[in-house]
C-alpha cells in the first residue's frame, strides 16, 4: 500500500500512499512501510510524496485510530525523517489531504496541489490532539491565528485560499500529472550537485 519509486534517472524518490479504495487512509503498516521507504530514499536529490486516486489522504484510518494509532510515535518519525533530508521534499497533492498524513505535508519544503483540493485537519471534532510538531509546523508556513481556524475549529481550506494563506505553493490544473509538475518544479535540484542542494538548504534549517 506504499509504493516507491524511482525517476530522473535515480535521482528522484516518489512515495505513493496506494490505497485509493479507502482514500489513502494510512493503516499502522502502511506508516512503518513509509518510514522505511523514507530510509530507502534518503540519499535521493528530490523527494516526492504524492497518493493514488482522487484523495492524497483522509489521514488516518479510523479504525486503527480507535485502536490507539494516533499515539503511535511513527507518525513524528515519518515527519521528521522529512524534514530531515537534505534534498528537496515535495508534496505533491493529487487531492484534498486531511487529518494526520498533513504532518507529512507541513514537513516538505514545497507543496503543490491540484485544482480543488482541500486541506483540513479536524482533530478537536474528532477528539484527538494532533501530533506534537503540527502545531508549530503549520503556524511557521500560515501563521498562529491561521493554524488556529485549521486545528481548533475545524476549517476547511479550500486550494486558493491555502496557496494565499502559504500553505500551497502551486495549484495546476485538474487531471494534470501532479508529480510531473513536481519534477518539473524540482528541475534544477535534479541536475544539482548534492553538496550544493544540501548547503543551500542548510541555510534554512533543513
Amino acid at each position: 500500500m506504499i509504493e516507491l519509486s524511482w525517476q530522473a534517472d535515480k535521482t528522484c524518490a516518489v512515495i505513493t500512499l496506494d490505497r485509493p479504495g479507502k482514500a489513502n487512509a494510512l493503516t499502522e503498516q502502511m506508516l512503518i512501510d513509509i518510514n522505511a521507504a523514507l530510509d530507502a530514499a534518503r540519499r535521493a536529490k528530490v523527494l516526492i510524496l504524492t497518493g493514488r486516486g482522487k484523495v492524497f489522504s483522509a489521514g488516518a484510518d479510523l479504525d486503527a485510530m480507535v485502536a490507539g494509532l494516533g499515539n503511535s510515535p511513527l507518525w513524528e518519525q515519518a515527519s521528521g525523517k522529512i524534514e530531515r533530508h537534505d534534498g528537496l521534499t515535495i508534496a505533491a497533492l493529487n487531492g484534498t489531504a486531511a487529518g494526520g498524513t498533513l504532518g507529512m505535508v507541513f514537513a516538505c519544503d514545497i507543496r503543490v496541489a491540484v485544482e480543488g483540493a482541500q486541506v483540513f485537519y479536524p482533530v478537536m471534532k474528532r477528539g484527538f490532539l494532533p501530533q506534537r510538531s503540527d502545531p508549530k509546523r503549520l503556524a511557521a508556513l500560515v501563521g498562529p491565528s491561521r493554524a488556529k481556524q485549521i486545528l481548533m475549529l475545524g476549517r476547511r481550506i479550500t486550494g486558493p485560499v491555502a496557496q494565499e494563506w502559504g500553505l500551497i505553493d502551486d495549484i495546476v490544473p485538474a487531471g494534470t500529472d501532479v508529480v510531473a509538475h513536481a519534477l518539473h518544479v524540482a528541475e534544477d535540484c535534479v541536475n544539482a550537485k548534492p553538496e550544493i542542494l544540501s548547503g543551500i538548504k542548510g541555510y534554512f534549517g533543513g
